[in-house]
């Protein structure tokens, strides 16, 4: 597959930048191609692996976005900063990285508690909650590895 070239050159950000928004930011939204080929976008908490070129996700093991995922495996995923304010006027400069690649549904164990684990060790502050929260809920997981295939990144100003 070939990747459209950003229009827009001189707003693009560098690869390292893409990096650090994608590690910084916690929300971003994952668009699948829905039911009657209608996409279908959802927020979602994520983490990016930067070794490995993946982002992991968790959520429930079925629903509208699992049969998506299981129809086709291509997808994208957006992340858009906090912003800064411009001084003295109304908008602000942020930026945004948007990711292409292909998604799979974890199911061998040790690759879901290391999704597990690295989602959250960047939520959890408290590690003994984390812990408690693993016992609880590790069973019934379900987690997703995102392979990146092409990523972009754009400085952006409101105005």
């Amino acid at each position: 597959m070939e990747f459209r070239e950003m229009r827009r050159f001189k707003q693009e950000l560098p690869l390292v930048e893409c990096e650090k928004v994608l590690s910084e930011q916690w929300r971003g939204v994952l668009a699948v191609l829905g039911d009657g080929g209608y996409p279908y976008a959802v927020p979602m908490n994520f983490v990016y692996d930067a070794a490995e070129k993946k982002l992991y996700f968790h959520g429930a093991g079925e629903g509208h976005k699992i049969d998506a995922i299981r129809a086709c495996d291509r997808v994208s995923f957006n992340v858009i900063d906090g912003g800064v304010k411009r001084p003295d006027h109304w908008s602000k400069d942020f930026r945004s990285v948007t990711v292409f690649g292909k998604i799979r549904i974890l199911s061998d164990g040790a690759q879901t508690m290391r999704a597990v684990r690295m989602l959250g060790d960047k939520y959890y502050a408290d590690k003994e909650e984390l812990e408690e929260e693993i016992r609880k809920s590790a069973a019934r997981v379900t987690c997703l590895e995102l392979s990146v295939e092409h990523m972009t990144g754009k400085r952006v100003n409101e105005s």
